[in-house]
């Protein structure tokens, strides 16, 4: 009786724990994310988002739509200090990003095509399908707001 018993009860908490971390995990930016460009509409790169050992965010750049006259190797010239000359794609180019009450915040963001870094926060959106990621200078309400879309892979097409 006690082995029924047991069954059933990890069988409920499974159940729990399946139905459960879905919508935990929408609401995460954790995961691959793809990049839109401004002008064009259409996809400029694939980001993974990962967690770091301190809880904060970090975003690397592992796939990208090369712009006419550029290849999968293109590196950021425009960089300085230690990403200079770097292949943008590895590059991690989103750093220290904290949970606060109703989004991402504190972190920065660089711009490859650039080289120049904005402060950054970001927040989930549309049930976990978007992303806003808001880059600026200064205070906050300058700056503009990007929406990435969440894919399940880096080979996302």
């Amino acid at each position: 009786m006690r082995h029924i018993l047991l069954q059933f009860v990890l069988m409920v908490f499974g159940l729990t724990v399946a139905y459960a971390a879905p919508s935990q995990n929408n609401q995460s930016p954790v995961g691959y994310w793809k990049t839109i460009d401004d002008v064009t509409g259409k996809p400029k790169s694939i980001m993974q988002i990962s967690e770091q050992s301190d809880g904060s965010l970090n975003g690397r750049i592992v796939k990208i739509w090369p712009k006419p006259g550029k290849d999968i190797n293109e590196v950021c010239e425009a960089c300085e200090g230690e990403k200079h000359n770097q292949r943008i794609v590895g590059m991690v180019i989103l750093t220290g990003l904290k949970q606060g009450e109703t989004q991402w915040e504190g972190g920065e963001i660089l711009d490859p095509s650039t080289g120049k870094t904005y402060h950054c926060n970001m927040r989930v959106v549309d049930n976990g399908a978007k992303l806003n990621v808001h880059g600026y200078i200064g205070f906050s309400l300058l700056g503009r707001t990007q929406t990435w879309l969440r894919v399940g892979s880096a080979s996302a097409r």
